[in-house]
């Protein structure tokens, strides 16, 4: 005789209230324009609040990251809060573990999360069903495979600020871990991009301050409606902006650089093959950055919090698929970015845009 077949039983997800809902009809208003008080700037440099209960507290690399025990986000006070804001800013992210802070209901979460800033609407990832628009959910399961969809036949590998189209992007950001899959795998790494910045030639360094490029969500949103068809989610429509590629973080002024391969699609005033070969090397510099990135495990209860303004993060995606993989995200947005120099109009590129069009006669 076969010997049946034997099957796991089905193991339901520990928190239902945070599954991803996706609505095709549903819209959403960005944040709009807004003045941002970053709490960085309120905080003591000793940081006496932060690290009260700090049972523990070592890097993972020498230019980002690093860990804290003992520190309980939901326990912090205003004051420690403004702390974590420069503390995050100084080490690019901070990685926490054993927090209450997922149990504590979207409200609180929601609470603590608007210390930093105005919370970010996506507007095609999922939210709860039940729970504030504002929650990103990253579920990646053998009954919700939509994460592995959009990443068929493509490197995962890919650092992005998220939404750096936004008019006023993101400034820390919370990732909080719900399920991770058992062993190894689906780590984040995390870049930063002061390190970045300062890796490159001094004269390349300055070639590049003062060039603004164009962020946009037209690729993301076409991807979503390739993979998804009749059931995309179009919450809200392209959004764009330009910014400057080498910005300025506001409370520690270190120079960052700032253009991801998700979405930053050109540099403003250059030929389309001057703009790709000058990113493509840009992209390529990020990915290749191992001496300037660290790289997050996660386990149930973990939350890492890191400075968009400062770094770049990347999926892995190298656990088997249909292991749970359940998070969700806390997005603030934060300040116009701050070019690190800005370039003087010497009319050159206005004479350069009239031989094009005399060229084209």
């Amino acid at each position: 005789m076969i010997a049946p077949i034997e099957t796991k039983p089905r193991v339901e997800p520990l928190y239902p209230d945070y599954l991803p809902h996706y609505d095709p009809d549903e819209k959403v208003e960005g944040v709009g324009s807004f003045e941002h008080d970053d709490p960085g700037f309120r905080a003591d440099a000793e940081l006496p609040n932060l690290l009260h209960d700090a049972t523990n507290k070592f890097d993972l690399s020498p230019h980002c990251g690093t860990e804290l025990h003992g520190v309980q986000i939901s326990e912090l006070s205003p004051a420690g809060l403004d702390e974590l804001a420069l503390f995050t800013a100084e080490r690019g992210c901070v990685v926490l573990r054993n927090q209450k802070f997922n149990d504590i209901g979207f409200e609180k979460q929601s609470k603590i999360a608007s210390h930093f800033g105005p919370l970010h609407r996506h507007g095609w990832m999922p939210h709860p069903k039940n729970g504030p628009v504002e929650f990103v959910i990253v579920y990646d399961s053998e009954d919700d495979l939509r994460i592995r969809k959009s990443w068929a036949r493509k490197s995962p590998i890919q650092f992005h600020v998220d939404q750096s189209p936004e008019t006023q992007p993101p400034g820390l950001t919370f990732f909080c871990m719900l399920e991770s899959p058992p062993g190894p795998g689906g780590d984040t790494i995390i870049s930063h991009m002061g390190r970045a910045f300062d890796r490159l030639s001094p004269s390349f360094r300055g070639r590049l301050e003062g060039l603004k490029a164009i962020h946009t969500t037209a690729n993301p949103i076409m991807r979503e409606i390739r993979d998804n068809g009749n059931q995309a989610v179009l919450r809200r429509p392209i959004t764009k902006s330009v910014h400057p590629v080498v910005t300025l973080h506001p409370v520690t002024k270190r120079k960052c650089l700032f253009v991801n391969s998700s979405y930053t699609q050109s540099i403003v005033g250059w030929d389309e093959e001057e703009s790709d070969y000058l990113l493509k090397f840009l992209f390529d510099h990020v990915n290749r950055g191992a001496d300037f990135s660290c790289r997050v495990r996660y386990e149930p209860g973990t939350i890492v919090v890191w400075d968009q303004r400062c770094t770049q993060h990347s999926q892995t995606l190298d656990y088997s698929p249909g292991q749970r993989r359940h998070a969700f995200r806390l997005t603030p947005l934060a300040n116009v970015p701050i070019p690190s120099k800005v370039e003087e109009d010497d009319g050159e590129c206005q004479k350069d845009e009239g031989r094009m069009m005399l060229n084209l006669c």
